[in-house]
């Protein structure tokens, strides 16, 4: 799992740990990631914990290379990794942009790359990326983060095209609306005003137990969130309308009242843990939330939950979508 330090990626990893999988844990931060290894270890799961940088791709090696050492092969790798910045396009500056498509497109070309390759020599898997609904839409003051998600709803198309070939190997897209994760207040910051998730608001643990499903019985693409397809077909249907809305409403819902200097945020490198659970934006996903009720929904789709794993290839496939 790379991302999964906080926000969907941690939510996601307690999920798979509740379900009795073996993980491989990767995101920037080695002090976060042993934070959330040591909650997926309470809750019974073999962990093993590798640093890695979407920004880095040479990084990603030692990722499948650690699965495959500890548990013989990867089952499924999910890809919730990102960052963010805010702010006009002409604000922001390019090395920011830049590094956000550098982490939030190119970080899962490279994710890809390593993850397909295993599969291939193995002959099956699951690949998941974090999605967004900004994949399908658009919205100002978050170019850089807009841009990439279009491009990784490309990318996982064109992948799935490439892998038809291989019928055990599953490219899958997990795209939720709004979630409470630290992800906002995190962002780069060029707008002067703190970001926030525009309501409706998800918990992490929604989108974990829907990436959890999508591994036991792979979907091309899983939208999450009841609003998602209604925004959607004002962007569609009528575009000059929604234009016309979307600044008022994202400085409304999008942007808090707290005032900020500009800044980098953590796109660069990892911001200190200011909490044991990686709190999201409004305290619904920090520490005490609890993972999604997922091992009855491995235990559907894989009647060896136990002994598969995150990072395991020793067991049957799931069942074709």
């Amino acid at each position: 799992m790379t991302g999964a330090s906080s926000g969907i990626g941690r939510a996601s990893a307690l999920a798979f740990a509740a379900a009795g999988c073996r993980l491989v844990l990767a995101a920037r931060s080695r002090e976060d990631l042993e934070l959330v290894a040591d909650a997926c270890r309470a809750r019974g799961a073999p962990v093993r914990v590798v640093p890695a940088d979407l920004a880095r791709p040479e990084s990603l090696g030692a990722v499948a290379d650690t699965a495959v050492a500890a548990f013989g092969g990867i089952d499924v790798w999910v890809d919730t990794a990102a960052v963010m910045a805010y702010g006009r396009f002409e604000d922001v500056p390019a090395d920011v942009f830049e590094q956000v498509v550098r982490t939030d497109l190119l970080g899962p070309a490279a994710v890809a790359r390593v993850a397909l390759h295993r599969f291939r020599a193995q002959g099956h898997g699951v690949l998941i990326f974090g999605g967004s609904l900004l994949g399908t839409i658009a919205t100002p003051y978050m170019s850089g983060y807009v841009t990439s998600k279009w491009g990784l709803r490309g990318l996982v198309r064109v992948l799935r095209q490439e892998t038809r070939d291989a019928p055990d190997i599953h490219v899958c897209l997990v795209a939720p609306g709004a979630v409470d994760t630290p992800i906002y207040r995190n962002a780069a910051n060029f707008a002067g005003r703190i970001g926030r998730p525009p309501p409706p608001v998800a918990a992490p643990s929604t989108v974990a137990r829907a990436i959890v499903e999508c591994a036991g019985h792979p979907r091309a693409t899983v939208n999450v969130g009841w609003t998602n397809r209604f925004i959607r077909f004002g962007f569609v249907a009528l575009p000059g309308v929604y234009d016309a809305l979307v600044g008022p409403l994202m400085r409304l819902g999008g942007l808090s009242r707290e005032t900020v200097a500009p800044h980098r945020g953590n796109v660069f490198e990892p911001l200190p843990p200011a909490l044991p659970g990686g709190g999201g934006a409004t305290g619904r996903g920090g520490p005490g939330s609890s993972p999604p009720r997922s091992r009855s929904v491995l235990r559907r789709y894989l009647p060896s939950a136990r002994r598969r794993a995150v990072g395991s290839a020793e067991t049957h496939r799931p069942a074709a979508p």
